[in-house]
């Protein structure tokens, strides 16, 4: 069976810049024809040179003008002839966040590591819809066109796909989110437990960015704290909140005890469970295979961007729980 046009640029995004080069350089930036273009290069202008029309066009280098011709935009401008120092990288970056599903597997990572290679697989395939026998050509763009944009960070063995938003200030929905709130299906009484540590700072996130997060994501928000449940035994109360979420969200920064005791009954109960760090040290060596958000406070967009990446996860663990739950062994 032959698989469908990829939807995606089948170049990464520096390789994509080849055709625009040439056409700055050698038709003063005026617009041509694709053969006219090709022949800049020295080369033919079926098959693969197509294809590198098509990439160039997906990442916004190339436009076309009037049929029959291509025209270089001002994006690739910016980048081939920079006139201030932030240009190229500006430029690469909104380039790779416009192409077409490399965005939105950015989007669905930003602020992540990026999973082992079968996870990341199954996702591509069964979350964006990426042919089977395109998926490692499409990893390899990915992961060339991000590192490209400098959106990529290696530590401890493991790569950050690195947030560069500033999330919705004005409590609206990141284009990540909207796309889910079609495809998830949330009823009025479903809950998210929040689990986290009470004592100021982290204690103080939920009202400011837990909260509101898992209201925008659709569900009502639940914390085992007095204010909340009453009185009784709070083990009981905990029991009875993950018991009954639909999904849950851990803060895990500074590895509180009782955090973690809850963590565990809720992977007992194989419940997804949203896993948030401002510090990869944190996360035990046992939970690294699950998703896990990281923010950084000192990033000044830091509270807007875990709010909207904490909504979208919820969303995400919803439709895909095996993103988000700890399976048993068999």
């Amino acid at each position: 069976m032959i698989s469908p046009p990829a939807k995606y640029p089948r170049n990464a995004v520096d390789k994509s810049l080849r055709i625009p080069k040439a056409i700055l350089e050698q038709n003063a930036g005026k617009p041509c024809t694709v053969a006219e273009s090709a022949s800049f290069l020295g080369v033919g202008a079926a098959g693969p040179y197509q294809v590198e029309v098509s990439s160039g066009i997906k990442y916004g280098f190339l436009e076309r003008p009037n049929p029959g011709q291509i025209a270089v935009t001002d994006r690739a401008k910016r980048i081939l002839r920079p006139q201030d120092p932030q240009d190229r990288l500006e430029g690469m970056r909104e380039a790779v966040l416009s192409a077409p599903v490399i965005s939105e597997v950015y989007g669905h990572y930003r602020g992540e590591n990026l999973p082992d290679s079968q996870f990341f697989h199954n996702t591509l395939i069964d979350t964006f819809g990426v042919p089977a026998d395109k998926v490692q050509e499409f990893q390899d763009i990915f992961i060339d066109s991000l590192n490209a944009a400098e959106l990529l960070a290696e530590a401890d063995g493991k790569t950050r796909v690195i947030d560069v938003s500033t999330g919705s200030s004005d409590g609206g929905s990141s284009p990540t989110l909207k796309k889910l709130e079609k495809s998830v299906k949330v009823d009025a009484n479903d809950s998210c437990f929040v689990m986290m540590p009470f004592a100021p700072p982290l204690g103080d996130y939920y009202a400011k960015i837990y909260k509101p997060a898992i209201e925008k994501a659709g569900l009502r928000p639940v914390r085992a704290d007095a204010e909340i449940f009453g009185t009784g035994k709070i083990i009981d109360q905990i029991w009875t909140g993950i018991n009954s979420a639909k999904v849950l969200v851990a803060e895990l920064t500074s590895r509180n005890p009782n955090v973690f005791y809850e963590l565990g009954l809720a992977h007992a109960l194989e419940k997804p469970v949203v896993l948030v760090s401002s510090n990869e040290a944190d996360i035990p060596f046992d939970l690294k295979h699950i998703r896990v958000i990281y923010y950084d406070v000192n990033d000044p967009f830091w509270g807007n961007k875990l709010m909207d990446k904490v909504a979208e996860n919820i969303l995400s663990a919803i439709n895909h729980p095996e993103e988000a739950v700890l399976r048993k062994r068999e």
